[in-house]
């Protein structure tokens, strides 16, 4: 239908006909937004970031209820908390698009206005999920999951009611055998959207800004045009390293943990990277969280190491000073006093100082404790080129003070 014709025919409406076709999610949805035809166990929706992923996870949810073929309902969140914002209460979330809904966070459970009841679980528990039995579930973020294979399989052994029980699971891909291997399955429907599919339902210029910084790289690849890309051939870490020695429990006894932070170049704007890593006595080494961000001040991303240090109960902090000098120790010390602050000098570079770092991860001797999607991606894409691996360069720092024998050059380092 040319624009003429669309005029014309939105001219005609009446005002209730108007209001009907403006609840028709079918009449404004693109096509990858509605579940496919054919028969399918799975729905698998890849989609950039802002690509419409959340909406159209709540309409299938919606068109299940009105006709009847949804009565219990699983809602899977990476957490609870991300379940409750997103999936819930967010914007394009079940709330928003179901008149008459109600949330009960004490009973993790939406109540919906036919009597059907949609139950709220987080896969950081995936055993919680026996016991449960659904007729329909719905999983957001799928390769966000602490570990998503188990806990796709618990789901799946909980969609045991009703005659044609489904899944839909909407994520932003990436390179994990799990979400490979449900693509390869016959009884699974994939569509696809990128971030610009949505463009009109986005903030101005969001798209193109994003675009500008990071279209044609293996991040815009994967966060806009939801492409799976895999490790960068000339990457010091490789996934199946991080997936074998990946664990979900919390990790034995440490001997010593450390902060690692590298600050970024600018006072505002630069990601700033900051983990956590531990070292047991049998000599086994865990990454035990991810705190980076973008667009920090001095004085907050200070606060966010202080934070993990104490969290974390931690007996050091490492700050790489190459671009700060001693503003780095005087910006930590600000926020707590006498810190034990280790400041190191990178001599070489980054691929370089990286490699011990992998060998230690080729051996099976450092374990992620959960999963940190946008780390990880940096330690299995970074090639030398492009933007600066925050992430992994905090990460190093971490390891190589944690196994001081793996070094190779000693950097440069005096107590602050």
């Amino acid at each position: 239908m040319d624009q003429t014709n669309k005029c014309r025919f939105f001219h005609n409406l009446t005002s209730e006909q108007a209001r009907d076709l403006l609840l028709r999610w079918d009449f404004w949805a693109r096509p990858e937004q509605l579940a496919p035809s054919g028969r399918w166990r799975t729905w698998l929706f890849l989609g950039g970031r802002g690509a419409g992923k959340t909406r159209a996870g709540a309409e299938w949810i919606v068109a299940g209820l009105a006709t009847g073929a949804m009565r219990r309902v699983g809602l899977v969140g990476a957490t609870f908390r991300d379940a409750r914002a997103v999936m819930i209460e967010g914007e394009s979330g079940l709330l928003a698009q179901v008149e008459g809904a109600s949330f009960e966070p004490s009973n993790a459970r939406v109540l919906l206005p036919n009597g059907a009841v949609a139950t709220v679980l987080s896969a950081e528990e995936p055993d919680a999920i026996r016991g449960h039995q659904f007729d329909a579930a719905w999983g957001d973020e799928f390769c966000k999951w602490q570990d998503p294979q188990h806990a796709l399989d618990m789901l799946r052994m909980a969609l045991r009611l009703g005659k044609k029980p489904q899944l839909m699971l909407t994520t932003t891909p990436r390179n994990i055998a799990a979400l490979k291997d449900l693509m390869a399955e016959r009884a699974t429907a994939t569509t696809r959207s990128a971030t610009k599919d949505n463009e009109k339902n986005l903030a101005p210029d969001f798209v193109g800004d994003l675009e500008a910084r990071y279209g044609g790289t293996r991040l815009g690849r994967q966060e806009l045009d939801a492409e799976i890309v895999e490790d960068a051939e000339n990457a010091p870490f490789k996934r199946e390293w991080i997936e074998r020695a990946r664990v979900g429990a919390a990790p034995p006894d440490l001997a010593r943990v450390v902060i690692a932070v590298d600050p970024p170049a600018s006072a505002r704007g630069a990601e700033c990277g900051i983990v956590a890593a531990g070292i047991a006595a049998d000599g086994q080494g865990y990454l035990l969280g991810d705190y980076s961000a973008h667009g920090l001040s001095p004085a907050e991303w200070a606060a966010r190491v202080v934070d993990a240090y104490e969290r974390h109960e931690a007996d050091s902090i490492v700050a790489e000073v190459n671009q700060g000098g001693d503003m780095v120790g005087n910006v930590l010390n600000q926020e707590m006093h006498r810190l034990p602050v280790k400041q190191v000098r990178a001599s070489r570079g980054k691929r370089a100082r990286a490699e011990p770092a992998a060998m230690l991860y080729e051996q099976g001797r450092i374990h992620h404790v959960g999963a940190f999607a946008e780390l990880e991606d940096q330690m299995c894409t970074y090639d030398g080129t492009g933007a600066s691996p925050d992430r992994m360069d905090a990460l190093v720092w971490a390891v190589t003070e944690l196994f001081p024998k793996q070094r190779r050059g000693e950097p440069k380092v005096r107590s602050f």
